[in-house]
């Protein structure tokens, strides 16, 4: 696991206020590793997810910082999405 990943865990689990999420996401950091957003809240880990979302290191820590809106970064082809499109807009508004 990178420190990527670790900050990651941390800077989502604060986002969700210690709520868990009401699907299965998994969010790829290339090079870095993944980690899994749940209903039992943020972890790194790379299980099976409703959707996969997708980025290099940069994108993903300034979508995190809200420096890159989640939308935007899917529109200009920096962050993909694979699955559940719904799941991924829900996620977005908890990125934001």
């Amino acid at each position: 696991m990178s420190d990527t990943i670790d900050a990651a865990v941390a800077a989502l689990s604060d986002k969700l206020g210690g709520d868990g999420f009401d699907a299965t996401a998994k969010f790829v950091v290339a090079d870095k590793g993944s980690l899994i957003i749940d209903e039992n809240g943020v972890r790194a880990g790379d299980d099976d997810a409703d959707v996969t979302l997708t980025a290099d290191a940069d994108t993903f820590e300034q979508i995190l910082s809200g420096e890159m809106n989640p939308t935007g970064a899917f529109m200009s082809g920096k962050l993909t999405i694979d699955g559940d499109m719904s799941a991924a807009m829900r996620l977005a508004a908890v990125l934001a």
